[in-house]
């Protein structure tokens, strides 16, 4: 087939803020949906390249992880929280907003490792968090809910995560289909992180998501997009937690060029 005939690649991305810098220039060409969405879409082949998070890709060996890009933190993340109002000890449930995979397996290995194993129930809407004594918000939901007022404490789990083991976490990762040929796919993904690195003073600037304080403070420390070798430490170390942990099977990770 000439090379004016392949067809585009399917490519899938979150609609929150934080991943704004890695589809810089190719918005016009992503599926934008919910994390549990694009999961879905890319375990049916229907995606080539989705941003996952990361537990999809420890728990299903299905996917090779493009390498040199994420998103993680060191320390707070501020949009990955556990919002509570009693004492973690003395919590028996937590809702769970169902968007993000790994936020839920990070916030059960956290509690676990405190010796708490309270029940997980499903969060109908993010909007009915402050009814409940604890809940799992990730993404623009968890900003939401931080920045209005609240009785909750709030639990980051980005600084629990970095308390815990002194690493980065890794929320989310470019999960690629195999079996095909996707250089060029790849070659697309990082020019698409790299323009937006680049120009991530435009982003902060452009961008109408609450305020540009805000903006500028949640990009320059809470959030980086490198994957490198502290990075692939924290995905491996919470691999082992989730097999210590009996939330597997747990699959090594495929790092791909």
């Amino acid at each position: 087939m000439p090379a004016a005939e392949i067809p585009p690649f399917r490519i899938g991305s979150v609609q929150y803020l934080n991943a704004v810098p890695l589809t810089r220039g190719m918005e016009d060409k992503v599926i934008f949906t919910t994390p549990a969405r694009l999961a879905e879409l890319l375990r049916r082949d229907e995606l080539d390249a989705a941003l996952v998070s990361t537990a999809e890709v420890l728990l299903t060996d299905r996917y090779d992880i493009l390498d040199g890009i994420a998103v993680a933190s060191l320390g707070e993340v501020y949009s990955v929280l556990l919002a509570h109002r009693r004492p973690l000890a003395k919590l028996k449930e937590i809702h769970c907003h169902a968007a993000s995979l790994s936020g839920l397996n990070l916030l059960k290995v956290l509690l676990a490792e405190r010796g708490l194993k309270p029940e997980f129930k499903p969060l109908d809407h993010p909007r009915d968090a402050a009814e409940h004594d604890a809940v799992l918000l990730i993404g623009d939901p968890a900003i939401d809910f931080q920045r209005a007022p609240h009785e909750h404490e709030i639990l980051d789990l980005g600084l629990a995560w970095l308390e815990l083991t002194n690493l980065p976490f890794v929320f989310a990762v470019w999960a690629l289909r195999r079996g095909i040929e996707n250089s060029t796919l790849r070659q697309q993904l990082r020019d698409a992180r790299d323009f937006g690195v680049d120009t991530l003073d435009w982003i902060i600037r452009n961008r109408t998501e609450y305020d540009y304080d805000f903006r500028k403070d949640y990009f320059d420390w809470h959030i980086h997009y490198h994957l490198a070798t502290d990075e692939k430490r924290a995905i491996a170390k919470f691999a082992e937690l989730l097999r210590k942990h009996g939330l597997g099977p747990v699959f090594e990770p495929k790092f791909v060029s």
